[in-house]
């Protein structure tokens, strides 16, 4: 007996099914569509030191580039204090749209030593981006020190043990812990003389009140040009192409011997993939740039990218370094 096809009951069957495939497709499309649509409005970028500075004037030059490349504006908002510890705390605790950023410093692998209860954890809370910049640090001497080398300077240490003294720009600064990898890296002590920021103490330095200080690039080299202090080594691999006559503290103390006062981009943990992806393109765009090349020259830095992956790889090798460092030497912060 042959069966009666019910035409119009198989029509809206077909027509329910390809209504909730569509919608599905649809509801699917929506994330993609509105993570297409990033950036949709502007983007800040928060910088935890003051308006004005060496690492303020880098960043607002990446912040403008990279504003060109997304099609919006990247505005720094500056948010100083706690050598950088504000501003890394805001963005953690950020929503990870990918609209709230922080420009980082090398502070950032130097807090976790130094300050034992953070309100974050960069691990945890925060994501890697990318590495934009390095300023090198320059071994500087007091030009009435006899010692006009970086040979020579590490030869008195020997003959004054404990004797000595050098400055920084402050007690956990990176030039404080700079020139205690220094140190730990010949097996010598030297007397630590903090002062409140750079500008006075690498003045102490140029009078002869401090024997030496590991300074940043931008600090450095106006008194190295004018020969108020002595530039005995930078802390490249590779000779400085503002200082070429200086060499290295690989190849004058120890082998391998690197440092920096770096910078970088970072985001609240949880920012997407895709989003990182964008602002790398961006950032990477930015640091080809001529002009900024030139902002950085001015500052006695270099371009140095790095993309999220390698960044990420990067920080984990400095928490452990400074880390060691800050143990080492007992370091605490006042």
């Amino acid at each position: 007996m042959s069966k009666k096809f019910n035409t119009k009951r198989i029509n809206a069957s077909r027509r329910t099914t390809l209504f909730a495939a569509l919608a599905c497709a649809f509801s699917m499309a929506l994330p993609a569509q509105a993570q297409d649509a990033w950036p949709s409005k502007p983007i800040r970028l928060v910088l935890g030191f003051a308006a004005g500075g060496g690492t303020d004037v880098i960043a607002r030059g990446i912040a403008q580039k990279m504003g060109e490349s997304l099609g919006t504006q990247v505005v720094v908002d500056n948010k100083p204090g706690a050598n950088g510890n504000i501003a890394n705390e805001l963005v953690a605790k950020s929503p990870a749209d990918g609209y709230t950023l922080v420009y980082n410093t090398s502070s950032i692998v130097l807090s976790p030593a130094l300050y034992p209860k953070l309100n974050y954890d960069v691990n945890r809370d925060m994501t890697p981006v990318a590495l934009t910049a390095n300023l090198p640090i320059i071994l500087v001497a007091s030009p009435k020190l006899p010692a006009k080398t970086a040979q020579e300077l590490v030869a008195m240490l020997k003959a004054n043990p404990g004797k000595m003294n050098y400055a920084s720009a402050g007690n956990g600064n990176i030039t404080h812990l700079s020139a205690l990898l220094f140190l730990n890296s010949i097996g010598l002590t030297a007397t630590h003389v903090p002062y409140r920021s750079e500008a006075p103490a690498i003045t102490d330095v140029a009078g002869g009140q401090v024997d030496f200080y590991m300074s940043t690039a931008p600090g450095a080299i106006p008194l190295v040009k004018d020969k108020r202090v002595n530039a005995l080594a930078v802390s490249t691999l590779k000779r400085m192409d503002a200082l070429p006559e200086v060499p290295t503290l690989s190849e004058s103390v120890s082998r391998g011997l690197e440092l920096g006062a770096w910078s970088g981009i970072m985001a609240p943990a949880g920012t997407s993939p895709e989003i990182i992806a964008k602002l790398n393109v961006a950032i990477k765009a930015a640091l080809t740039d001529k002009d900024l090349a030139a902002k950085f020259a001015v500052q006695g830095g270099e371009a140095k990218y790095m993309p999220a992956q390698q960044y990420g790889a990067f920080l984990k090798s400095e928490l452990a370094r400074w880390d060691t460092i800050v143990k080492k030497n007992n370091v605490k912060m006042d």
